[in-house]
């Protein structure tokens, strides 16, 4: 045991239920880990609230939840991809003289894994490192916008679990799923002003084998700036989103 057996105790919990072939009750996760009744429901209680485990009320069983598939994966699929996405970001930036950035969602968040910045641009908050809200993020909704819409809501299950920015973003899973529907039929997630005001941010996802968006393209540039610019970040965006997911193995999304 190390001196911080509370650590120990949530890390053996999640072990426990990664090897479960099924769910499993509380009970069985106490004698298990020899541990007392009280304190299992504690750490169960403060997992599943966090979105590591879920709980199947009906069953009276736990398992894994998102937030442990996104930690588990969140190597696997941020290493090779800031390998491959390097360059493409790198061009992107150079060619728009804008912010471009590659990110992946995390729980809730979207964390920020790229951002080239063009000579002469300012620094923002979406640098390397940096997590913010997915909702209020146009990196983060062009991810939501393709998840299925039961991981969706095992992310959102109440309004409780939505964040906003300065008093702005989506304030109910309704809301937000409205959102992700315009983001859909617009082609692109958009944010304006939410993340930094005077600029705007447009996204892609970028989507793996199983169609499953892995991360996200955006660029960011003035709020000033004129239509013309406007519609070349969304078309390089485009661009950029689908040669990542083609060397992935994956589709462009729709």
């Amino acid at each position: 045991m190390s001196s911080a057996p509370a650590a120990d105790h949530v890390l053996a919990v999640l072990r426990l239920l990664a090897r479960q072939p099924e769910p499993v009750s509380a009970g069985t996760v106490a004698a298990r880990l020899g541990l007392p009744r009280s304190t299992t429901y504690r750490l169960l209680s403060i997992l599943r609230d966090q979105g590591f485990v879920s709980h199947l009320v009906d069953r009276r069983r736990y398992c894994l939840g998102v937030a442990a598939y996104e930690l588990g994966t969140a190597y696997q699929r941020q290493e090779p991809l800031q390998r491959i996405a390097g360059p493409t970001l790198r061009r992107l930036a150079a060619d728009l003289g804008q912010h471009a950035r590659l990110s992946v969602l995390h729980g809730t968040e979207v964390y920020f894994v790229i951002e080239e910045r063009a000579p002469g641009t300012p620094l923002l908050v979406t640098d390397v490192g940096v997590r913010l809200p997915a909702p209020v993020t146009a990196s983060g909704l062009a991810i939501l916008a393709e998840l299925p819409a039961r991981q969706l809501t095992a992310l959102f299950p109440h309004p409780d679990a939505l964040v906003q920015r300065e008093g702005r973003g989506p304030t109910t899973p309704t809301e937000l799923r409205r959102l992700l529907s315009d983001v859909r039929t617009r082609g692109y997630a958009v944010e304006e002003g939410l993340v930094t005001p005077g600029w705007t941010s447009i996204a892609r996802p970028v989507l793996d084998t199983q169609d499953h968006p892995v991360a996200s393209v955006a660029v960011t540039f003035p709020a000033d700036a004129g239509p013309g610019l406007r519609d070349q970040v969304v078309e390089a965006v485009r661009r950029a989103a689908a040669q990542l997911s083609d060397r992935l193995g994956g589709r462009p999304a729709g």
